[in-house]
């Protein structure tokens, strides 16, 4: 059961974390899902016979993408679009360029299925990406501001039952095929960019009244 919520100055804390949590993870889960396509597109040609682990990335890929409409909904409800941010607030995209030296969007996808280590390195990047959000999603269900909103944590408890199955299929075929799971650089890069969202970016998005909102969902152009 959810709390009860807060009145008063507290209820208008609560609002605008709840608005600008929810934008970030509507953001990062339509990002989410569109990727993957790309990911699905090199995973089924470097690994044509592993019906099993392209089947694992489709599950990854509807999963984001439910995650994405619960969000909208929870918008939807309450009667105004999400804040307008960015790459900037994604985790994967900040991954990505650290690691490839490049935007999502420019990401060498005939690049990535030719070259086996660059393959490794995005199997890598997406288990870490996911693991760090499985551990967020722990603490946020902890969260009071969370648990005042039965919708929201509703929402996150379907994430966090979803999460495992977002990074044990690319662990797994680390793993099975003799790679390294993750390099200390790629944790360390991981650990600063979560930093750098939780004690930077999102208490600044927070503080910025004047975002804007989004004229269009996100996924009006899929």
């Amino acid at each position: 059961m959810g709390k009860r919520a807060p009145s008063g100055p507290l209820a208008a804390f609560r609002a605008r974390f709840l608005d600008v949590l929810a934008s970030i993870y509507l953001y990062n889960e339509h990002r989410g899902y569109t990727a993957l396509d790309r990911v699905l597109e090199a995973v089924r040609a470097r690994c044509p016979d592993d019906a099993a682990f392209i089947a694992a990335i489709a599950k990854h890929r509807a999963d984001e993408r439910k995650h994405y409409v619960m969000f909208k909904r929870w918008f939807e409800t309450q009667g105004k679009m999400p804040l307008a941010v960015d790459s900037t607030c994604g985790h994967i995209d900040r991954f990505i360029f650290k690691v490839f030296g490049c935007s999502i969007d420019e990401l060498d996808t005939q690049g990535v299925i030719a070259s086996a280590d660059e393959f490794e390195q995005l199997c890598r990047v997406i288990m870490l990406t996911e693991q760090r959000g499985m551990r967020q999603v722990e603490i946020l269900l902890k969260n009071p501001h969370i648990l005042s909103d039965k919708v929201m944590t509703r929402i996150f408890r379907i994430v966090e039952k979803d999460e495992p199955d977002h990074w044990m299929p690319y662990e797994s075929w680390l793993k099975a095929n003799g790679r390294v799971t993750a390099r200390w650089r790629e944790r360390w890069a991981d650990f600063w960019i979560h930093k750098s969202l939780m004690l930077v970016k999102l208490p600044a998005l927070f503080l910025n009244r004047a975002t804007p909102r989004m004229a269009s969902w996100p996924d009006a152009e899929d």
